[in-house]
């Protein structure tokens, strides 16, 4: 099997692990996504059933949609860029708060092939996983390759996280 339909089985296994275990929790899934241009939202969609736990997607990939649809302050785009654990934070508040979902993801990052700086370079990417009734936790990564294994790296860490946040809180 090519590389690339490999790593493509391997995002379905992983969106239909993170299916299982809101089922089996009860609960349902919002998606906040900038870089990942809605591919979280189609490969948890992938899954059959998905429609018994993803309630919805944002795509929000420019600041003024981050701020019309999620309620991200200007201010903090200002303050920390786009790119950023602030943004991501705010990021997966607004989709909680305009959805129904009992859990989120938000993802921002730099996909290349330009746009990075040196604090900040391409791959650079922030995750954010928030429960309703629990903690919101904030990462960064630095993944490598090109726009799509970035892209790619993104949406997996995105689902593992969701996974971790189980592990930890369940």
């Amino acid at each position: 099997m090519p590389a690339q339909e490999l790593a493509h089985q391997h995002l379905y296994e992983l969106a239909a692990q993170v299916g299982a275990a809101l089922r089996t929790r009860n609960r349902t899934l919002a998606i906040a996504e900038s870089c990942t241009g809605g591919w979280i939202a189609k490969i948890a969609t992938d899954v059959p059933g998905s429609s018994g736990w993803f309630d919805r997607g944002f795509v929000t990939y420019s600041n003024a949609a981050k701020a019309d649809l999620l309620g991200v302050q200007e201010s903090t785009i200002a303050a920390h860029g786009a790119v950023s654990a602030e943004v991501v934070a705010e990021m997966a508040a607004g989709a909680l708060q305009r959805s129904p979902a009992s859990m989120v993801i938000a993802v921002s990052g730099i996909a290349g092939p330009d746009g990075g700086t040196p604090d900040k370079p391409v791959g650079t990417v922030y995750l954010a996983w928030a429960l309703r009734d629990g903690p919101l936790h904030t990462e960064r990564q630095h993944f490598s390759g090109n726009r799509d294994a970035v892209r790619l790296q993104a949406v997996a860490a995105a689902l593992q996280g969701l996974l971790d946040v189980f592990a930890r809180n369940h």
